[in-house]
């Protein structure tokens, strides 16, 4: 019996379900069967309940609609969950909370009763934003978003996505960041740098506030900027294609009825307007993809030839800048007045790679192709051939190596367009109210950072909220920690 016991134990689960489709199906008994397998008779009966309770749970009719499946204790906590989940988690305006609560649970209450609980969690989640200790945000992300005119000035952790900062307010001057970033540097915010557009008012107030903190340029909005002016040009481009075929067609039309060729000349024209507009949208689009994919991207060279490519385009465009102005010049004059500061994120890269190398005891050029190796995807031949390459030089140190360097890429942020991100969640409950305050973005942020991920790109994220990402802690349920009871038990 020990024996038929100690088998049964080992059966793995495919097996299991294996011995239970024979055992249904009939085409050995039962007795030979546990037999064979050294497991016992009972144990064979057993799998084959399950297997068929299994079956007839697949084929069984639909539970019928009136059937009560659980009931839930409502109270009035319950209830204030409700007014507050449905705003946040599905949301929902006012006037559709009360129809929540009179259509389907029989309840009323009034628009007022739904903003006075709003109002409430919305205090008690300032107070808890106010309260939360930011000294463990080493990046920031600062950016400025807009709800019609109204500016809203948003800061962000690069790491964890934490939104530390969420203010509507008149103005975005110097003075406005300086006091939000003051306010935030006595919660303990004290980053490394920071991440930023070419705003004046941003920079100046934080200029202001934290001193000599520097601020990184942001390549998000350069290259949209610069992909903007790319494909406008191959619009006008193929605008002056379809302007030169109708000239071609009236001319032919002439042509067949006798007619001399007025349209000659203005047909010459217009294929020189063509053959001009396809080189230069040709040309600022190649600029616009070196740009991209070479200079600004956080796989490629050392700064200082960063620095020569970057210098090219500018000078590139500055040649071609006579043929468009209007267009060219902006996008020129942005990229040469923010040379230094876009490229800032390539010395940060540098050094890091270099305290690679220095740790790891080999050459710098064997890590910065490490580096390199990750434009590459890793379903080209390329990359595998580059991959057996460098592990061959190598050796032992390779995969210490490649994975370090991976690291602190993914550590060594280029960009604020995770505010950009903030932007559209928050989208969807800008549009819900005429005016922004300061309770209600008090509870949009608070309700952002407690809310776990379900799902994201980073395996890291999922399951975690950006308050357990910042903090490395756990943390109660949001809606528990808004002073609204504990949830109700999960239903499997």
């Amino acid at each position: 019996m020990s024996r038929s016991a100690g088998a049964a134990a080992k059966l793995p689960g495919s097996e299991r379900k294996k011995l239970a489709v024979q055992a249904l199906a009939g085409s050995e008994p039962i007795s030979e069967l546990s037999e064979r397998l050294g497991v016992s008779r009972k144990f064979v009966y057993v799998q084959k309940d399950k297997a068929s309770d299994a079956l007839n749970h697949a084929f069984c009719s639909a539970v019928a609609d009136d059937e009560v499946l659980f009931q839930l204790p409502v109270t009035r906590t319950w209830l204030r969950q409700v007014m507050v989940g449905l705003p946040l988690i599905c949301r929902s305006s006012y006037r559709g909370v009360v129809e929540f609560m009179r259509d389907l649970l029989g309840v009323t209450v009034s628009v007022g009763s739904v903003h006075e609980v709003l109002h409430g969690a919305a205090q008690q989640a300032g107070a808890i934003n106010r309260e939360q200790d930011l000294s463990g945000i080493r990046v920031g992300l600062h950016d400025e978003l807009f709800q019609g005119a109204t500016p809203v000035l948003a800061g962000v952790d690069a790491q964890s996505t934490y939104c530390y900062l969420l203010a509507a307010e008149r103005h975005r001057d110097a003075d406005t960041w300086g006091v939000h970033l003051l306010d935030a540097s006595r919660q303990g915010l004290a980053p490394d740098y920071t991440i930023a557009d070419a705003g004046q008012g941003l920079r100046a107030g934080q200029k202001a506030a934290w001193g000599d903190t520097p601020c990184h340029g942001d390549v998000f909005h350069i290259l949209h900027q610069c992909e903007k002016l790319a494909n406008t040009l191959g619009n006008l481009a193929r605008g002056a294609r379809t302007r030169r075929e109708k000239l071609e067609a009236k001319v032919g039309k002439a042509c067949s009825r006798k007619r001399d060729g007025s349209f000659a000349a203005g047909l010459k024209r217009a294929r020189q307007a063509e053959v001009q507009a396809h080189q230069l949208a040709r040309d600022i689009r190649t600029l616009t993809q070196w740009l991209s994919h070479d200079i600004l991207a956080l796989a490629g060279p050392v700064l200082a030839t960063r620095q020569m490519l970057f210098d090219f385009v500018v000078d590139e465009l500055q040649r071609r800048e006579f043929l468009d102005p209007r267009r060219i010049r902006p996008v020129r004059v942005a990229l040469q007045n923010q040379r230094d500061d876009l490229l800032t994120f390539a010395g940060v890269l540098d050094a890091k790679l270099a305290g690679i190398a220095q740790a790891a005891g080999v050459p710098d050029d064997l890590v910065r192709a490490a580096c390199v190796l990750h434009r590459k995807p890793t379903t080209s031949s390329a990359y595998w051939q580059g991959w057996g390459r460098l592990r061959s030089k190598l050796g032992g140190q390779f995969q210490a190596v490649f994975a370090a360097v991976a690291q602190v890429m993914q550590h060594t942020p280029r960009s604020s367009s995770l505010v950009e991100n903030l932007n559209s969640r928050l989208r969807n409950y800008f549009t819900l109210r005429r005016h922004l305050g300061s309770p209600y973005l008090d509870l949009l942020r608070f309700f952002l950072n407690h809310r776990r991920f379900v799902r994201s790109r980073r395996t890291e994220r999922q399951g975690k909220s950006p308050r357990e990402l910042m903090t490395g802690q756990d943390h109660p349920p949001w809606l528990t920690l808004l002073g609204l009871g504990p949830l109700q038990p999960q239903r499997s």
